[in-house]
C-alpha cells in the first residue's frame, strides 16, 4: 500500500519532475549536485524538460523575483552560505526546500531554530547507553543535521536562525570558514571534513530582528537575500488559487475552489498589507503579518467548511469569521482596523463592483 503523507517532502511531491529534469539535464553541475544550475532554475520557476518519452511540463513553484532565485542558485554553486530573510509568510521556507531538493535530492536535513535549540541538536550528540558501554567511539555518536550535511555533501536547512541563542548560532562560524568539524571526544579520528556539495541555507524573519541578532562574524559567512511579499494582486490570486487546489487535492476535497472567495481574500490581504485600497483610500495596517501563506490557509479553511458542513457551497460569512482569527491575533485593536476596512473599502467596492463584494459587505455584523 502506498504511504500517504500529510505533507510530502518536495523531492517526493515533485519526484516525476525531478526525474524528467535529470534525464534531460545537459548543463554543467557543481560537484555532488543532482541538477545543474540551469535545471534547478527550471524546477523552481517552471519550463519544460525534453525526456526520451517527450516533453514534460515543469510547473512554476515560486512566484516573485526571478533574478533572486538565480542569485540564490549561484550563491550555493559557489559554496557560499545563503540566508533568506523577509516578513513571515513570504515563502522563504518553500524556497529553501525547493533549492535543497533540486540541488541535493533531499530537503529534510533540517535544524528548526528555537530558544531551546542547543549545539548538540545542530552538530552531534551521543547514544549514552553505548557511550557508557564502549566509551567515546563513532558507533556511539549520533549525527545531527550539520554533521550529516558535511559527511554526505548535502545542504543543511537552518530554519528561523535568529530564534536560536547567539552563542549556539556561532558554532557554525568555524564550520563555514574551514569546512571542518572537530569532535574532541574521538581524538585523532574526530576530524570531519566536509564533502563537496555541503552548504547551509538559513532563514530568518525580519519580525525577529533583535531577538537573537546574528554576530557580524556569522553574517559574513552568508550572502543575504530578501524575499519580499507579493505586490501584484493578480499574482497573489493565482498563488492562493493554486495552493488551495493542491491542499484540496491532498485532503480529498472534491470540489472546485470558489474564485470569488479567492478574489475577496487576495484584495483584502493586499490592501491591508499595503495600507491603501485600489481606490486610493488609506486604511490602517493590522499588527499581524498579512502573508499570502495565511490567505491560502483562510481560503482552504473556508473551503473545508463548505465541504464538510455546507454541502459543497461556500459561505462568505464563514470566510469573514475565518478572517477574524487570521488577522486579529497580535493585538486586540486589529479587530477595529478590520471593522474600519469593511466600513470603508468593502462597502465602497460593494457599491462600485457589486457581485461577491455585496455579500462580503453584508457579513460586517460578524466582526465583533
Amino acid at each position: 500500500m502506498e504511504q500517504q503523507y500529510i505533507k510530502p517532502p518536495v523531492e517526493v511531491r515533485y519526484a516525476e519532475e525531478l526525474k524528467a529534469l535529470e534525464q534531460s539535464d545537459t548543463g554543467r553541475k557543481p560537484e555532488n549536485w543532482r541538477l545543474s544550475p540551469k535545471a534547478v532554475r527550471t524546477f523552481i520557476l517552471g519550463g519544460t524538460a525534453d525526456t526520451p518519452d517527450g516533453k514534460v511540463k515543469i510547473r512554476r513553484k515560486f512566484y516573485g523575483n526571478d533574478p533572486l532565485v538565480e542569485r540564490c542558485i549561484i550563491t550555493l554553486a559557489g559554496s557560499r552560505g545563503l540566508m533568506l530573510v523577509g516578513e513571515p509568510g513570504t515563502a522563504k521556507t518553500m524556497l529553501s526546500e525547493l533549492l535543497s531538493a533540486a540541488c541535493c535530492g533531499t530537503s529534510t536535513n533540517t535544524v528548526q531554530g528555537t530558544a531551546g535549540t542547543t549545539e548538540d541538536l545542530i552538530k552531534y550528540g551521543w547514544n549514552y547507553a553505548l557511550l557508557l558501554a564502549k566509551g567515546p567511539c563513532r558507533e556511539a555518536l549520533v549525527p545531527a543535521p550539520l554533521l550529516v550535511g558535511m559527511e554526505k555533501g548535502i545542504f543543511v536547512r537552518f530554519e528561523e536562525m535568529t530564534r536560536t541563542p547567539a552563542e549556539v548560532q556561532d558554532c557554525l562560524i568555524s564550520v563555514m570558514s574551514d569546512r571542518i568539524m572537530n569532535i574532541p571526544e574521538l581524538g585523532d579520528d574526530g576530524i570531519v571534513m566536509a564533502r563537496r556539495g555541503f552548504n547551509i541555507i538559513g532563514t530568518a524573519n525580519t519580525r525577529d530582528k533583535g531577538v537573537n541578532e546574528m554576530s557580524g562574524a556569522l553574517k559574513r559567512r552568508f550572502n543575504f537575500e530578501t524575499v519580499a511579499p507579493i505586490k501584484d494582486v493578480a499574482l497573489e490570486k493565482e498563488i492562493i488559487l493554486r495552493e488551495t487546489e493542491d491542499l484540496a487535492r491532498e485532503g480529498h476535497i472534491d470540489m472546485p475552489v470558489d474564485r470569488d472567495i479567492v478574489e475577496l481574500l487576495a484584495v483584502t490581504y493586499h490592501e491591508l498589507r499595503e495600507g491603501r485600497t485600489s481606490e486610493g483610500t488609506v486604511v490602517e495596517r493590522p499588527a499581524s503579518v498579512m502573508s499570502t501563506a495565511e490567505a491560502v490557509s483562510v481560503c482552504f479553511q473556508t473551503m473545508s467548511h463548505a465541504w464538510y458542513y455546507g454541502g459543497g457551497k461556500t459561505d462568505v460569512g464563514i470566510l469573514t469569521e475565518n478572517l477574524i482569527g487570521a488577522v486579529c491575533k497580535e493585538e486586540q485593536s486589529d479587530i477595529e482596523k478590520l471593522k474600519a476596512y469593511f466600513r470603508t473599502a468593502v462597502r465602497q467596492k460593494a457599491e462600485k463592483v457589486g457581485g461577491a463584494w455585496i455579500a462580503y459587505s453584508e457579513t460586517e455584523g460578524s466582526l465583533r
